[in-house]
Parts: C-alpha cells; sequence; structure tokens
C-alpha cells in the first residue's frame, strides 16, 4: 500500500511537470501560444494508445506464454490507457475552442474517441469485476485492433496526416513534443505501476 501510495504521488507530480512544461512550449507562428494545448493533447493521445498497445502486446505474451505477470501488466496498462483516452477529450475540447473559436464535436474522429472512450471504460470495467486474466488480455487485444482499424478509416478534418508537429522542419518545437511525450509516458508508467497493485474484492 506504501508503494502504491508513492506512485501515485510520483505520477501527480509527473503531470503537475508536465502541465508547468506546457505553459513555456514554444509558439508557432500560425497558432501562437494556443498551439501549447495541441502539444499537450497530442502527447496525451498518443500515450493511452501506447498504454493500449502495449497492454495487448502484454495481454498476447501471457495468452502465448501463459505467464500470469504478462497478464497482471495487460489489465493494469489496459486500465492506464483509458484513463488517459478520456481525460485527453477535454484536452480535445479545450484545443479546439481555442484555436477555432469553437467545438466541432460532430468531427468525424473526436465522435469515435468519444464511442471509445464509453466503450472502453464499459469494458475495463466490466474486465475489472470478471478478474479473470485470460479474458482480460483477450479484450485488451481486441480492443486496440478494432480502434485502429476503425480510426484508419476515419475522415481526417481537424487532424491532417501526417503529424504537423513533425512535419513542420521547426527542431524546437519537435524536441519539446518528444520530451513532453517522454514525460506523459513516464507519467503513465507510475500510474500502470500503481493500478497493478490495485485487486477487485471478491
Amino acid at each position: 500500500m506504501k508503494n502504491t501510495k508513492s506512485l501515485i504521488v510520483y505520477f501527480f507530480s509527473t503531470v503537475g511537470l508536465i502541465a508547468l512544461l506546457s505553459l513555456l512550449g514554444p509558439e508557432e507562428r500560425s497558432l501562437g501560444s494556443n498551439v501549447r494545448i495541441v502539444y499537450l493533447h497530442g502527447a496525451w493521445v498518443l500515450t493511452a494508445e501506447i498504454a493500449f498497445i502495449t497492454a495487448a502486446l502484454a495481454g498476447l505474451l501471457g495468452l502465448l506464454l501463459k505467464h500470469d505477470l504478462f497478464h497482471t501488466w495487460s489489465a493494469a496498462l489496459g486500465r492506464t490507457g483509458i484513463i488517459f483516452w478520456v481525460s485527453y477529450l477535454p484536452l480535445s475540447m479545450f484545443a479546439m475552442q481555442s484555436n477555432w473559436n469553437g467545438l466541432f464535436l460532430a468531427e468525424p474522429r473526436f465522435r469515435l474517441a468519444l464511442m471509445f472512450a464509453i466503450t472502453g471504460i464499459l469494458l475495463q470495467l466490466g474486465l475489472w469485476v470478471f478478474n479473470t486474466a485470460w479474458l482480460t488480455s483477450l479484450a485488451n487485444i481486441l480492443y486496440i485492433i478494432t480502434l485502429r482499424v476503425i480510426f484508419a478509416s476515419a475522415e481526417n478534418i481537424m487532424h491532417p496526416p501526417p503529424s504537423p508537429i513533425f512535419k513542420s522542419g521547426n527542431y524546437t518545437i519537435i524536441a519539446f513534443f518528444v520530451g513532453l511525450n517522454l514525460l506523459t509516458w513516464l507519467a503513465a508508467y507510475f500510474l500502470t505501476r500503481a493500478l497493478m497493485n490495485l485487486k477487485p474484492n471478491h
């Protein structure tokens, strides 16, 4: 329990550092200082997807090797992923409001993100209640596959590919965004380790 509390403190301390760093991020020519929320929004959703992907990989190893540790990592990473995914939505809305002076909630990718947030919450709650290692791992694999397949065919309106940040050629912005991502991954690691210690009561 003491270790869990320490991990939660590390997580929130890292989130505080991320917030401070975001306020000091480099401005961009067209968006000015409003681009800072875009940096944070981008790092947050990338971290969510990485958590989902690693949850699936850990789950696959658990199913193939029949090793409980991989199942435990898969369960915790899946929960971390949905926490970051759900909390990225208000960041996305803030980015819309700040940069486009309105909320374009009908934007295809935002609607899909909201749909996967709702289904992801329900899925993780169900997996928590059933508390069956192989089922959790399998569900995490199917969830990220479904998410990536559906998003791959979604229309891009406010999210033009490839990444505008890496396409910009501005190495100050690119280096800042990479650093922000590394910190966000660190926060996700602390959260995942804390979640690994939490077990449902049966």
